[in-house]
């Protein structure tokens, strides 16, 4: 089995010693005109060369233990370099044949120039195409190349690689360097325009999601796969996998990918000091680099409110099968989060942290509600746990754990659990960007240990599947006059509407007459179809029935909307009849044909007044059951005639209706009583005065 990691002397808090002195680098970017929100650009690579320095010359120290060399002048350095170099963990000739460091070519300032390009030169290919010591095809990852240039020009390269180069990372482990790369990232993070939607997992929370994974793994045998696919510069995949291989002895193998060239090129550095650890660049949703992996673990924190619109086509043509419903173009969490379920075997489980709108963004028969749907029908969703808000470093949103299982025990199988952790914090002595919080280890052992329990107490329940569905069930009204009447009782059983010819149809303020229309003023008009452009078609477009006292008159009668009863009246002979609610739908038309001469025609339709309307249900599993349910709300809320249109199911899962505490409000007698204390304290200070 594998080893686990050996611990540096050092404790991982020691670490962050070195965090201020990085972030002391940005002192000379400042005092040189560089933009703030350009420093990550200029601070990255030389984080990663820290990196690779620091890892290249401990595999050096590993090696020439396990050989028990204990002088480096015992040793043919060439020798020793070629075992370096088979490791395939990188290379650079300058640190292992010749022991020079940036500490050491940094202290000559003559010579910093060449000798640094002699550094950078002796990486091997792979770590160069990383670092963009040289541009290829376009791609610069890291663009080592460009930033020194421009530092360069701004005649502060040698002054800002001698800062750099006082950083000492050898001593620490790769958990430890994990937990200072995430403290760097996060404030690159909340300075960078271009991390908009990117949210850097904070090492608390990694705890939270690492100490949920232990629990359910930690009794299982075998390689254990753990699965990131925005995994950006590796945080979250690799906090997880230390902390795994702190607390169990599972040997892990880890897979990530992510399409940002910079975060990409700092997991790929950092994964090659890893035990099989496999970093891929590209865009996950469109370019999955490893296809035929299935893995026992997911993880992510996919980015918030990002459009996929520019990969719109690609998506909506997938042939692998992984995203049963697209969610909308405005905001991808959800395809990541189908794709992530894809890659889990049948006996996986995984952790993704989404903000609240995959919780209940969507309408039902929406894309969003149908993945909500589709996950609970799989019956996949374990649990899902609010955090508390101010807790990343960016946001100050409540964000959410979706705890998946593909495995659920036969207890929790058809069930679902929410907890509410927005309570479960302690406060930060120093805020860190928008984080003033974090869910401290007592919290996370309670939440812990509710998700084991699986059972109702005061900040977490236990549901049913189905208590998140509801029915949107589209209905037909027709609306009735003030004695209850529709013009549909003046229809046949098969007839939709009345058809009138109409002589003349006026409103209150303009008359249209002699129909059909044949003729034309040439003053005005160029053709009869210029006069129907122009004037009978806006007229019968502009109508409305029941606002402008429209009146219809065919030869016989006259029909007109009489808005005080709401319903159509029919005028003959002098009588009036009252013909129930409906509608008055003008139409006009020009038409051509080879026997007659051209025409504007206008009918009327006399139609009942039918509108759609939703009303929505609580639903239940049984189709029986939910029908009866459906039937007796019509029963006791609807009140006018219907007919059932479709019935969507949509899945919407709301916290706030779960845990809402109504505020406790004081009694009537209470209030009096205090009313009538201030009164009596106002009058003794009345009475003060006039003394």
């Amino acid at each position: 089995s594998r080893p686990k990691p050996k611990s540096a002397a050092p404790m991982a808090d020691n670490i962050l010693q070195y965090e201020s002195t990085i972030w002391a680098t940005a002192d000379l970017l400042r005092g040189c005109g560089i933009k703030e929100s350009e420093w990550p650009a200029y601070m990255m690579p030389f984080f990663a060369l820290s990196l690779l320095e620091s890892r290249l010359l401990r595999s050096l120290d590993e090696l020439m233990a396990e050989e028990g060399i204990t002088d480096f002048a015992d040793v043919d350095p060439h020798e020793l370099a070629a075992v370096i170099r088979d490791r395939g963990k990188g290379y650079n000739a300058y640190l292992v044949e010749q022991r020079k460091t940036l500490r050491s070519i940094a202290q000559n300032d003559k010579t910093f120039e060449t000798d640094f390009h002699a550094y950078l030169a002796a990486f091997d290919a792979d770590t160069r195409w990383l670092l963009g010591v040289e541009a290829v095809g376009g791609e610069k990852f890291l663009d080592i190349g460009g930033v020194i240039d421009r530092l360069k020009a701004k005649k502060i390269l040698f002054a800002y690689a001698k800062q750099w180069s006082q950083i000492d990372l050898k001593p620490f482990n790769n958990s430890e360097i994990t937990t200072l790369e995430e403290h760097i990232k996060r404030r690159w993070a909340d300075i960078s325009a271009e991390t908009a939607g990117e949210q850097y997992t904070p090492d608390d929370v990694i705890d939270l999601i690492s100490e949920i994974i232990v629990a359910k793994v930690a009794t299982t045998n075998g390689i254990l796969i753990i699965y990131d696919g925005t995994c950006g510069g590796g945080n979250l995949l690799f906090g997880v996998e230390d902390r795994i291989n702190d607390k169990t002895a599972r040997v892990t193998q880890t897979y990530g990918q992510d399409w940002n060239d910079a975060l990409y090129a700092l997991a790929a550095i950092e994964s090659r000091f890893r035990h099989d650890s496999h970093i891929a660049h590209g865009n996950t949703l469109t370019d999955d680099k490893f296809p035929h992996i299935t893995a026992h673990v997911v993880v992510a924190n996919p980015p918030y409110g990002v459009s996929w619109k520019g990969y719109q086509k690609e998506i909506q043509n997938d042939k692998t099968l992984r995203f049963k419903h697209l969610p909308s173009v405005a905001d991808g969490q959800l395809l990541f989060t189908q794709h992530l379920i894809d890659k889990l075997d049948e006996q996986g489980m995984g952790v993704i942290v989404h903000n609240g709108s995959t919780l209940f963004s969507g309408d039902a028969g929406s894309g969003e509600s149908n993945i909500r749907k589709w996950m609970l029908d799989s019956d996949m969703v374990e649990a899902i746990i609010q955090l508390p808000t101010d807790e990343f470093f960016n946001t100050g949103i409540h964000t959410y754990l979706w705890v998946l299982n593909k495995a659920k025990d036969a207890a929790r199988q058809d069930k679902v659990m929410l907890i509410d952790a927005s309570q479960k914090f302690r406060p930060l002595k120093k805020s860190k960007g928008s984080k003033r919080r974090e869910v401290d280890e007592r919290s996370r052992q309670e939440i812990v240990a509710a998700l084991a329990a699986f059972e109702d107490n005061d900040f977490a329940r236990v549901f049913d599947r189905a208590f998140f569905y509801y029915n949107k069930q589209a209905i037909q009204l027709t609306n009735v006059d003030a004695n209850g009447h529709s013009f549909a009782e003046q229809l046949k059983e098969e007839q939709k509407s009345l058809k009138l010819h109409p002589v003349k149809i006026s409103t209150a303020a303009s008359v249209l007459a002699e129909f059909p229309v044949t003729s034309f003023d040439p003053n005005r008009y160029t053709s009869l179809l210029d006069r129907y452009e122009q004037e009978i078609a806006p007229f019968v477009a502009g109508l409305d029935y029941k606002e402008q006292a429209l009146v219809v008159e065919t030869k016989k009668e006259r029909y007109w909307y009489d808005s005080e009863r709401e319903t159509i009246i029919k005028a003959h002979g002098g009588q009036q009849e009252v013909l129930g609610c409906g509608r008055i739908v003008v139409k006009a038309a020009y038409k051509m044909a080879k026997n007659k001469p051209p025409r504007i025609e206008v009918t009327v339709e006399l139609t009942p007044d039918y509108e759609k309307d939703y009303e929505i249900i609580p639903y239940h599993r049984d189709p029986a059951e939910n029908q009866r349910a459906i039937d007796a709300f019509m029963a006791k809320y609807v009140t006018r005639p219907f007919a059932y249109l479709d019935n969507v199911v949509g899945v919407e899962i709301n916290f706030n209706k779960v845990f809402y505490q109504p505020e406790q409000v004081q009694d009537v007698a209470t209030i009096l009583a205090e009313l009538a204390a201030l009164e009596a304290e106002l009058q003794t200070l009345e009475a003060a005065l006039v003394l």
